[in-house]
């Protein structure tokens, strides 16, 4: 499995409707070919940066599948309005995890 990073920043004042907007795109995700797991996390030193965490069971699965999807364009009418910024995304996948 590799997991997807999405940092994202959002306008402070848009948080609790930036969070409602990801809670209610989690079954798109659900829903996608490969997808395992899905959660949001808020960077308590910068309260407006998150990290969007995905696990895919492949890159093809995020970047080709979920991404020329319904449930993509989805995602995007909802959290899309609160990014400050374009978010980045990196996929990554783990190589030692002792516990």
């Amino acid at each position: 499995m590799i997991h997807e990073i999405a940092y994202i920043e959002i306008a402070p004042e848009h948080a609790a409707a930036f969070e409602a907007a990801v809670a209610e795109a989690a079954p798109y995700f659900r829903a996608a070919q490969g997808c395992r797991s899905f959660r949001l996390e808020r960077i308590i030193e910068q309260p407006s940066h998150y990290r969007l965490v995905v696990g895919w069971d492949r890159v093809e699965d995020h970047m080709v599948t979920f991404r020329n999807s319904d449930g993509f364009q989805r995602w995007r009418e909802l959290a899309g309005p609160y990014f400050a910024t374009p978010p980045r995304v990196e996929h990554v996948e783990t190589v030692v995890d002792v516990f």
